[in-house]
């Protein structure tokens, strides 16, 4: 994953309307917005992470981890074991505890239900509170001074940095890539991105994560106006170096909302699980989409995207 930033957004609804009726269904509810609170209390919290049957999940490589953590947390800090994350944070000891349970775990357990098997190894998950927090402790925990206002995974220490002030569809974001490279190794930038783009702002549906419309949607209408959208062989052709440091401004974007209309059309799933399948024999993925999707002529069903994608519209 390496040490990448990554944009800050809110998960809420902003829900286009020609997805109203499709998305809001039963017990579905959003996850949760920023929030800004008071100074830390002083709290201890930790939560063993069991199984379903009861059983204490890699208790003892998390009580190891936790255990060498304890000396470089600062006092006033919450500590929370969420297998196979550990959550910390300068929020009252409460507002940590939920965002562990009602964002990480519940994120977590939808995302397995549909996607993933396997864990990846613990990762800490650094929650400041604002941006002062944020950029002190950066530099006090990590010696880093970040160019971003979000946040950034730092691969050295396996650790999300976060300024949690910002909201928490980045968070969600970056839970997804550890995910992705335990279960997909050779997944292409296109689908890693896309994946964690898609729920950047988005909701939950019946133990499910459901995607919705959000800011990078003008972005990307404007370049479908202007005719500057690469074709999808391009896009998933690209390598990680070509898709991050080449991008035409709608890299992002483009492969969220091929996932957003894969997921309406109820074929995301189908997606993941054929190109983990077929990755040896189409390692970007492109003729699995091709198939997946049912089209013998990809540019025509761009051209039927591109025109669903100008009539999404997004109120956030």
């Amino acid at each position: 994953m390496g040490d990448r930033p990554f944009a800050g957004i809110m998960l809420g609804l902003g829900l286009a309307a020609a997805f109203a009726v499709a998305f809001l269904a039963t017990c579905a509810r959003p996850l949760g917005q920023a929030m800004r609170l008071p100074a830390p209390e002083m709290a201890e919290a930790q939560d063993a992470g069991r199984s379903e049957d009861g059983v204490e999940k890699d208790g003892d490589d998390m009580a190891e981890h936790v255990a060498a953590l304890a000396g470089k947390v600062p006092p006033g800090f919450t500590v929370v074991e969420q297998p196979p994350f550990v959550v910390i944070g300068d929020e009252p000891a409460s507002v940590v505890k939920q965002r562990a349970s009602g964002t990480v775990k519940a994120s977590v357990d939808a995302l397995k239900a549909d996607f993933f098997e396997k864990d990846p190894d613990i990762i800490d998950i650094w929650l400041f509170r604002d941006a002062d927090s944020y950029m002190k402790h950066a530099k006090l925990l990590f010696g880093d001074e970040p160019d971003t206002p979000y946040g950034y995974y730092s691969e050295d220490d396996r650790a999300l940095v976060m300024n949690i002030g910002t909201g928490g569809g980045t968070l969600v974001h970056e839970i997804v890539h550890p995910f992705m490279h335990a279960n997909f190794p050779g997944c292409p930038p296109w689908l890693n991105e896309g994946m964690g783009s898609l729920y950047e702002q988005s909701m939950f549906a019946d133990g499910h994560l459901v995607g919705l419309t959000n800011w990078r949607l003008a972005g990307l209408q404007e370049a479908i106006e202007a005719g500057t959208v690469p074709s999808f062989e391009w896009l998933t052709s690209r390598t990680s170096a070509q898709f991050y440091g080449e991008d035409p401004g709608t890299n992002y974007s483009q492969s969220r909302y091929l996932l957003l209309y894969l997921q309406q059309e109820g074929l995301l799933v189908d997606l993941y699980h054929a190109m983990v399948k077929g990755h040896d024999g189409d390692p970007t993925g492109y003729h699995t989409l091709a198939s997946v999707l049912g089209e013998d002529d990809m540019a025509d069903f761009q051209v039927r995207w591109e025109k669903w994608v100008r009539g999404l519209v997004f109120e956030g």
